[in-house]
């Protein structure tokens, strides 16, 4: 049986998924490059084939983090992601850490606003980037503040859906 692979109308995420499956599969999930300086032994990161894969089959969003060896905001960014808060949530989603110098087309292929570094995209499983989950610089969205984990961990729990603000109580008059 001969397989027929398309990909229109589908999202980047179904595009490289129906790639890889046409190509005979996708590749044994292992650490990324350079995962280790990125709290890889706390955070659980894919590369991108493996962790499109997962985020697929689990329904989990996905954390999308481009990076490279010579880039200093890099350097400075990795403490954030040793954070006990970040590491907690990134349980609820699925891990994707891109080296850019190591998989050029991926970084060019997930730049909905260009392909600097240090970026951090949120997607949802389906491959579409969550809109309200970014940095507060307007030229470069997906910059996170790169020495306090605060912003990440709110944008963490903004993309699941969850909050961390208490909910006030009901304090109207009962009848």
């Amino acid at each position: 049986m001969q397989r027929i692979c398309t990909t229109a109308g589908r999202s980047v995420f179904a595009i490289v998924a129906a790639l890889l499956v046409c190509a005979g599969g996708f590749a044994a999930a292992r650490q990324p490059n350079m995962a280790e300086l990125w709290n890889g032994s706390q955070i659980d990161w894919r590369e991108v084939g493996p962790g499109i894969q997962e985020a697929s089959r689990t329904g989990k969003p996905v954390v999308m983090l481009f990076h490279a060896s010579w880039c200093t905001s890099c350097k400075r960014y990795r403490h954030v992601w040793k954070d006990p808060g970040v590491v907690a949530a990134s349980k609820s989603f699925v891990m994707i850490l891109v080296d850019v110098d190591k998989d050029p087309d991926a970084n060019g292929a997930f730049s909905p606003d260009g392909t600097y570094v240090p970026r951090t995209i949120f997607y949802t499983a389906e491959g579409d980037v969550i809109p309200d989950a970014v940095g507060k610089d307007s030229e470069y969205p997906h910059t996170i503040d790169l020495d306090d984990p605060t912003e990440l961990r709110t944008l963490m729990q903004k993309a699941t859906g969850k909050t961390s603000a208490p909910q006030a109580p009901d304090r109207r008059a009962e009848n």
